[in-house]
């Protein structure tokens, strides 16, 4: 706590708040309304990299994941962001990965419009993680709106794209996929799905089975956080402890975690480690390590 105390934003110790010490749901809620805008969607730096107050995807699915993992799940709030992502949607369905307006604020260099191939509405397609993991959220608290139908038709049409070898795996891709996989309400369809993508991960590279690895790479834990994730029955349990052992060591002399990509601001830097920070704690308690 104390590093949070001394490095955090507001809405990351609202957090720790909420899930460590008993804290409510009002200080959190509020906390994320300082980053919400007019038009229903969310700004302002909530995810760290993208430092636009203006309404973008990746903000929106941070919005969303904090109002699930800490059960402040505001009605109001959601609605809005449907209505946003509804308005700002491509031709296909889903969401972009940023919008125009992130290239007139500072950003961290990865955040820039997709390069594939543009949709019938000359939009860059949609993006895989972040309709994923907005999709899956919105699915495991039972919302409805003609947003996420769309998004569902996005994902699926992906999902076989990649099982049939029609597209490459990438790690945040596979990630919104396997987030999607696991709260879309059609299970036998997503168990289906799983066992064609299940072997993918394992086989294209982009999970790293070594704990000790150095550089940008992506854990088991990335993919299968928790024990029920439809991806932990991919790694053996002496992998899983081995990368848990890893994560639990990974806790710095001033207290907080710290993250292994580009450290592109120094005010990035800081906000990141004390959301990552709250994440590890999470990762840990629900594996049973604290």
């Amino acid at each position: 706590m104390q590093f949070l105390a001394a490095n955090a934003r507001v809405i990351d110790r609202r957090r720790y708040e909420r899930l460590f010490g008993g804290g409510g749901a009002e200080p959190v809620r509020d906390a994320l309304a300082a980053y919400r805008n007019p038009d229903g969607g969310f700004g302002h730096a909530l995810e760290p990299d993208g430092r636009t107050p203006t309404s973008e995807p990746i903000a929106a699915e941070v919005a969303l994941h904090i109002m699930d993992e800490t059960d402040v799940w505001d009605t109001e709030i959601v609605a809005g962001i449907l209505g946003w992502l509804a308005a700002t949607a491509p031709a296909e369905g889903g969401v972009l990965f940023v919008h125009d307006g992130m290239a007139d604020w500072p950003h961290a260099p990865w955040l820039v419009p997709d390069a594939g191939p543009k949709g019938v509405d000359g939009a860059p397609p949609a993006s895989d993680i972040q309709t994923g993991l907005m999709a899956g959220t919105l699915h495991k608290r039972g919302a409805a709106h003609r947003w996420l139908d769309g998004a569902d038709e996005v994902m699926w049409s992906r999902i076989d794209g990649l099982a049939e070898g029609r597209a490459e795996p990438t790690p945040y891709g596979m990630s919104g996929m396997l987030h999607f996989l696991q709260y879309v309400p059609d299970r036998d369809r997503a168990r289906r799905a799983m066992d064609r993508l299940g072997p993918l991960i394992l086989d294209s590279g982009i999970v790293t089975l070594d704990p000790d690895a150095e550089g940008e790479v992506h854990s088991p834990l990335n993919f299968a956080p928790v024990p029920d994730s439809m991806a932990r029955p991919l790694f053996d349990e002496a992998t899983i402890k081995a990368h848990l052992d890893h994560l639990a060591a990974g806790q710095q002399a001033d207290g907080g975690w710290t993250f292994n990509w580009l450290a592109w601001s120094p005010a990035a830097e800081r906000e990141w480690r004390g959301a990552l920070t709250v994440d590890a704690l999470r990762v840990l308690r629900a594996n049973g390590r604290l």
